[in-house]
């Protein structure tokens, strides 16, 4: 059998082929936008992060950790960062080539799994951007604890995160609790075949203690939380807060 990290690359190849929201680049005038300080950029699905949560981006080592689709990263370069993305998809990666060919900008660019021991020395980077992509992932953990090897002291970790509630309903309206948790279809053989036809990717739930008590675990301090909904959908028309972003910083 294929491992699902294999399977999860795949999945978003043909989503980006589809022009997944999370796979267009950006433009060349958001891009200038940015050169004059005028940016937003999301870890969640719709509520731009505060900017004060940022460090000085000028001359900052920045990670995008399973964060390409030339969104976030171009918007950093324009802001005067240093930038490495590291994704396991190759067309995600393939839209940051083509913002960086562009706008004529250097991105050292990593097709890497995320769940594997992250391929840079200790103390590398000022700020890690981590959006939503842990659902991903079965061990969370791990990746909270590479975060904080690869930080410098001082260093920040943005990351956008689900709070397990989109798994519990039904995929067509939301109108029904239909799932047990955890949301984990390596364990269900029913639920790993529905993910495949259905085209999810394999995605699991993870609880505020895996992903709020992994970053402290991992020695991590967090310092912000915001919570987000769906970007559509009757979870989002009721209000339900569906996803929640954090930010922690390396002591």
């Amino acid at each position: 059998m294929k491992k699902y990290q294999d399977i999860n690359s795949k999945v978003v190849d043909r989503w980006v082929e589809n022009d997944w929201e999370w796979g267009r680049p950006i433009s060349h005038e958001v891009f200038l936008q940015a050169q004059k300080g005028i940016w937003d950029v999301v870890l969640t699905p719709t509520k731009p992060v505060p900017h004060d949560w940022f460090p000085e981006l000028k001359n900052a080592k920045v990670l995008g950790l399973a964060s390409g689709g030339g969104q976030q990263m171009p918007i950093f370069k324009a802001l005067g960062a240093d930038i490495t993305v590291l994704d396991y998809s190759e067309k995600q990666l393939e839209s940051e080539r083509i913002v960086a060919e562009r706008e004529n900008y250097e991105v050292n660019i990593v097709h890497a799994d995320m769940t594997k021991k992250l391929p840079f020395p200790d103390d590398s980077f000022d700020l890690i951007f981590h959006p939503v992509s842990n659902c991903y992932v079965k061990d969370v953990k791990s990746i909270f604890k590479e975060c904080y090897r690869v930080l410098k002291k001082g260093g920040i970790l943005l990351s956008g995160l689900g709070n397990e509630v989109n798994y519990m309903v039904n995929d067509d309206d939301e109108t029904h609790i239909v799932n047990k948790l955890p949301f984990d279809p390596l364990s269900d053989e029913k639920l790993f075949q529905m993910s495949i036809d259905l085209d999810w990717g394999i995605a699991f739930s993870h609880t505020l203690e895996e992903q709020i008590g992994g970053q402290l675990e991992a020695g991590l301090i967090l310092t912000h939380i915001f919570d987000d909904t769906n970007g559509e959908g009757r979870l989002k028309e009721l209000n339900i807060n569906t996803f929640f972003a954090t930010r922690s910083v390396k002591p």
